[in-house]
C-alpha cells in the first residue's frame, strides 16, 4: 500500500488526505502514511493487542470508548478524544483524533473514525470519510454486475491488467451513459443560457431599475412633467451617500 501511495504521490500533488477502511487501520500503517506527509482517516477495529496512548494509558479501542466521557441523549457523535498512535523518527509523539459516532443500524452499537490531523472538527472528519461510499459503489458494481471476479481466469499480470482495462471501461461507458440522462449540464450551451438566466443583476443594473421605475411611476400617478421629475430625481440623488452617488454616476438613464 506504502509503495503505492508513492507512485500515486508522484501524479498527484494535491492530495492531502487517504481514505479507507478498518482492513489497514493500525498504528505502524498510519505513521508510515505521515512520513510521506499524508494525513488519514480511516475506520477503525477493535483488536485488543492494538493499543493506544491516552491519559498515561495503553487502551485498546474497546478499553478506550469506555474510558472517554460520552455525550448524553441521541447524540450522532458520541465523543472524540486526541490520543498518541506511536513515535516518529525523532522519538516525538504522534497524535491522532478518535470520534466515536452512533452506529445508524445498530443504535445501540457504535463505530470509530480515526483521524491524523487533529485540528479537522469531528463532523468534517465524518463528511471526509463518507467519500469513500461512491468508491464501494464502484467496486460493488465492477465485481457483482461487470464480471471483474469470473469472466477470466489466469496467472499472467498482462492478462489481469487487460480484464481489468476492460471492465473498468465498461464502468466508464455506463457512467457516462448515465450522466448524459441525469446531469442538466450535459445540454450543453441551453444549460449555460438557463443558468445567465437566473443569475443575478448586477448593483448598478438594480439601482437603475430602481430609478427609472420610480420616474414610470411619478409620470403616471402624479401627472408631473419629465423637467418636474428630472429635478425632483435630482434633489434625491444629491440626499443619498457618496456610495451611492458614485455609483448612480454610471448610470445611463432611459428617456
Amino acid at each position: 500500500m506504502i509503495d503505492m501511495l508513492k507512485q500515486a504521490l508522484n501524479h498527484v500533488s494535491s492530495a492531502k488526505y487517504v481514505l479507507f477502511d478498518s482492513w489497514f487501520c493500525f498504528p505502524s500503517i498510519l505513521l508510515k502514511i505521515r512520513k510521506l506527509k499524508l494525513h488519514t482517516i480511516a475506520m477503525m477495529k477493535s483488536i485488543k493487542t492494538v493499543k493506544y496512548s491516552y491519559q498515561g494509558r495503553s487502551l485498546d479501542l474497546n478499553s478506550l470508548y469506555t474510558a472517554v466521557r460520552k455525550k448524553r441523549g441521541k447524540a450522532k457523535i458520541l465523543a472524540s478524544v486526541i490520543v498518541g498512535i506511536g513515535k516518529d523518527d525523532n522519538g516525538n509523539e504522534v497524535f491522532a483524533k478518535v470520534v466515536f459516532v452512533r452506529d445508524k443500524n445498530r443504535r445501540s452499537q457504535w463505530l470509530a473514525l480515526i483521524s491524523t490531523d487533529t485540528e479537522l472538527a469531528d463532523e468534517e472528519i465524518i463528511r471526509i470519510y463518507g467519500k469513500r461510499w461512491d468508491i464501494e459503489v464502484f467496486f460493488k458494481m465492477c465485481k457483482s454486475y461487470l464480471k471483474l471476479q469470473k469472466e477470466f481466469q489466469g496467472r499472467s499480470y498482462d492478462c489481469m491488467v487487460a480484464h481489468t482495462t476492460i471492465v473498468f471501461s465498461r464502468y466508464i461507458m455506463l457512467a457516462l451513459e448515465s450522466r448524459n440522462n441525469k446531469d442538466l449540464r450535459t445540454w450543453g450551451e441551453l444549460f449555460y443560457v438557463c443558468c445567465d438566466e437566473l443569475h443575478d443583476i448586477k448593483f448598478i443594473e438594480a439601482l437603475q431599475l430602481i430609478i427609472n421605475l420610480l420616474k414610470s411611476v411619478l409620470l403616471e400617478k402624479l401627472s408631473l412633467t419629465k423637467q418636474q421629475i428630472d429635478e425632483l430625481l435630482e434633489h434625491f440623488i444629491a440626499s443619498l451617500p457618496a456610495y451611492f452617488k458614485e455609483k448612480l454616476a454610471k448610470v445611463q438613464w432611459e428617456s
